[in-house]
């Protein structure tokens, strides 16, 4: 059932077309990727769906009662409450009819007869509509989304306006998930999130049951969790089913096929023009006339455009030797006034010749902090950090630190490198700045833009070891794109941090992840090393079961003095010099009895932990699912089976023994 239809729309700033005629329909459930290169209206158009703008003709269409949730990129929170507070006052009307409910049964409890019935009615309402809103579950759903987008519990109670930016920007994605609307809309959601919060973000998402458009430049991000794109491109939209990695083949063969009816066209014509010039004067005129008529009459196929891409060329001439970089004993941080803070410590590690080595780990781990310590602009707290021979290392600051916002674009790459103002330019155009482009300030450039500027002043240093510190942040899909093709075919070592899992996978033949304030090394790319995290978890399981096994077999002790464990009964009592009290003996019947009861007990044992192995299974599933209520359950009824597990070891304790 379509929810949403927008038919025909057309948005222009000023005189200047954005889209025109835009026209599809989405789907109740359907996960959306809005995608295409920056300034095609992406943000615009969902905007106007969302009534924050307004478009110069067409319609929005959405069905009767449709609750929208919108999230624009650049998130404004302004709040003067803490974060915790926020958060419940999604839920007010929901706070509310608890207050109500509470008093209905105090009422109840102290009415008459005649009073009771109207007051049971309401409370029979107003118990299904609290249940129907999340009632008995909503401050266990704050803290599962709280806690999944990265808010330590101390942060909770802490005035949001106090927050930084990217804190905010969370928050208000906290909120806006929390509303659980029909359609959600939500502009780069990914923004200032690290790995572990995109995880839980993919499958919150992937496991959510409502309907969501999401502009995303994260493919990664993009091939879980969604399940159709829409390509806005040069001012209309084409439809791909699939994640995002199927609409790259498939718009790939479109292409393919529409340039081959092109040129097919093309020749066509060519041919029939031809014609038209040999024969108009001639005996043949009347066909060249009808020719003529024909070609007039015909639907001209435009030639596909193609996306601009940046065309970037990082080599160097400059050789370094085999051991690019050594660390021993290596504890990064920083000092402050109270002595050194420590962020983590790290293995010896070694980084050869064209290695690419992947830094990633939570946000305030360490990872630019550990660059600009391998660059030596900041001193290791213990240890050391030794380059190797003829480095010339080139570095792209995550801040753009490294740019003079005074300056045009211009001066911006004269100042890095000396040339003519026709071979800047020139040389400008292949990271896509073209005619007065040029003379923007650096300053007021978009992230995105200021990000090109990086990147050309960077394959100017010709550097033999580029570090890089979130180098695909702000730029579009195509921009990633070109850069991963030009450091694939890069001659030199790369040392990047990044959250773009995409381009870990490209890129990396080494991850060095910091993880509980420790270094790890991992040899392979993302995929590699996620595979490596899931057999590590699997053993682990595997020997918490083992472990579990042990503690019942080391239990499971004969009646009749014989173990199964270490040690051997000699049949007075004794075992191995463990002086065992001898029970008085039993009747037939009472051991018959008694033999029954372990039994019993024995089996319930055993389903116990069979169920325990159950909910293990069952709360990995729901965590892959992102299914918050489903892994609350079974986390109460886990707890609950160990409860009664341990009572049961307890009762066949005595019982046995």
């Amino acid at each position: 059932m379509s929810v949403l239809s927008v038919v025909k729309l057309t948005k222009a700033f000023n005189i200047y077309p954005i889209f025109k005629d835009l026209s599809f329909q989405v789907n109740a459930g359907e996960k959306v990727a809005m995608v295409g290169v920056n300034g095609a209206g992406k943000s615009t158009l969902l905007q106007i769906i969302a009534g924050e703008q307004r478009a110069e003709s067409g319609e929005i269409a959405t069905t009767r009662g449709l609750k929208i949730a919108y999230l624009p990129q650049e998130a404004r929170f302004d709040s003067d409450q803490t974060l915790y507070a926020e958060m419940l006052s999604v839920f007010d009307d929901v706070r509310q009819m608890q207050a109500e409910i509470t008093l209905l049964e105090h009422q109840m409890g102290e009415a008459t007869n005649g009073d009771l019935e109207p007051l049971m009615e309401r409370y029979a309402d107003l118990t299904h509509r609290f249940e129907m809103r999340g009632g008995y579950d909503y401050e266990v759903t704050i803290s599962q989304v709280l806690t999944g987008l990265n808010f330590e519990r101390e942060m909770w109670e802490r005035d949001i306006h106090k927050f930084s930016g990217g804190q905010k920007t969370r928050a208000a994605l906290a909120k806006t998930l929390l509303t659980n609307p029909d359609l959600l809309m939500l502009d780069e959601p990914t923004n200032h999130l690290d790995l572990k919060t995109l995880e839980w973000l993919e499958n919150f998402l992937a496991a959510w049951s409502g309907t969501l458009i999401v502009i995303s430049h994260d493919r990664y991000f993009l091939d879980r969790v969604v399940t159709r794109v829409l390509d806005l491109s040069f001012g209309r939209i084409e439809d791909y089913p699939g994640n995002y990695s199927k609409y790259l083949g498939l718009r790939a063969e479109r292409i393919e096929r529409a340039m081959v009816e092109y040129e097919a066209q093309q020749e066509q014509i060519a041919k029939t023009e031809d014609f038209i010039r040999r024969y108009k004067n001639g005996q043949r005129y009347r066909q060249a006339r009808g020719r003529q008529k024909q070609l007039d009459r015909l639907e001209r196929i435009d030639r596909p455009k193609e996306k601009d891409k940046l065309h970037l060329s990082l080599q160097t001439d400059l050789r370094s030797g085999r051991l690019v970089l050594a660390t021993e004993d290596l504890v990064v941080g920083y000092q402050t006034k109270d002595g050194p803070r420590h962020l983590f410590k790290s293995p010896d590690l070694e980084v050869s010749r064209a290695e690419r080595v992947a830094i990633i780990g939570p946000n305030g781990a360490g990872k630019t902090t550990f660059l600009k310590t391998i660059m030596g602009e900041q001193t290791p707290v213990e240890g050391l950090i030794e380059p190797g021979p003829n480095l010339r290392i080139g570095y792209y600051a995550q801040s753009h630190e490294g740019l003079n916002f005074g300056n045009t674009i211009l001066e911006e790459i004269l100042w890095a490198q000396p040339m003519s103002e026709g071979a800047a330019r020139s040389y400008l155009g292949r990271f896509l700045f073209s005619n007065d482009d040029v003379f923007k300030k650096v300053g007021d450039l978009s992230g995105g833009e200021r990000s090109r500027v990086a990147l050309a002043k960077l394959t100017l240093t010709k550097a033999n070891f580029l570090i890089l510190d979130e180098p695909t942040n702000h730029l579009d899909i195509n921009a990633r794109e070109a850069l991963e093709e030009v450091l694939s075919e890069y001659n030199g070592t790369l040392m990047f941090v990044s959250h773009d899992r995409y381009f870990i996978d490209a890129m990396a033949t080494q991850v060095w992840a910091i993880e509980n304030g420790t270094m790890q090394a991992y040899l392979g790319n993302y995929t590699d090393y996620l595979e490596w995290l899931s057999k590590a978890k699997q053993r682990q399981e595997e020997a918490q079961r083992e472990a579990l096994k042990a503690r019942l077999g080391s239990a499971n002790i004969k009646s009749n003095g014989h173990s199964n464990g270490n040690g051997h009964s000699n049949g007075n009592g004794k075992t191995n010099g463990t002086l065992m009290i001898a029970k008085p003996s039993l009747s037939a019947k009472e051991e018959k009895q008694r033999a029954r009861q372990v039994s019993n007990i024995e089996n319930s044992i055993a389903k116990k932990e069979g169920r325990l192995n159950e909910l293990t299974l069952e709360m990995n599933k729901a965590s892959e699912r992102g299914d918050m209520t489903a892994i609350n359950r079974l986390s109460q009824e886990y707890q609950q089976t160990t409860d009664e597990l341990e009572k049961l070891y307890a009762e066949w304790g005595v019982v046995a023994s």
